[in-house]
């Protein structure tokens, strides 16, 4: 559990993350650590991420739910679109599984 000073430091970071503001290098690591080792943390990061990687999404719309759910990566380069091999879809797979972040 996150206490109320170190979730309002985590907001407050994202908050400047999802406005495209500037965040510094230390800033980053810090709640990157957090991120890494409690799944609050990650969530506020990621959804943070994600708006500022896709822009605020609509009220009552399908990306808003996605978006609160906090599914998947928010970074589109990760993500796998269209046809896959199998062979590559494994290999994704398990590298994926290795790295501790199964989507």
């Amino acid at each position: 559990m996150l206490s109320t000073q170190t979730r309002l430091r985590l907001e407050d970071i994202a908050a400047r993350v999802a406005g495209g503001l500037e965040v510094s290098f230390g800033e980053m690591t810090w709640a990157q650590k957090w991120a890494d080792h409690h799944s609050s943390a990650a969530r506020i990061l990621n959804q943070a991420r994600r708006e500022a990687i896709q822009g605020k999404a609509e009220p009552g719309s399908l990306d808003e739910l996605l978006n609160s759910l906090d599914l998947g990566d928010p970074d589109p380069s990760n993500h796998l679109v269209g046809p896959q091999d199998p062979d590559v879809l494994a290999e994704w797979f398990c590298r994926r599984l290795n790295e501790g972040r199964p989507d």
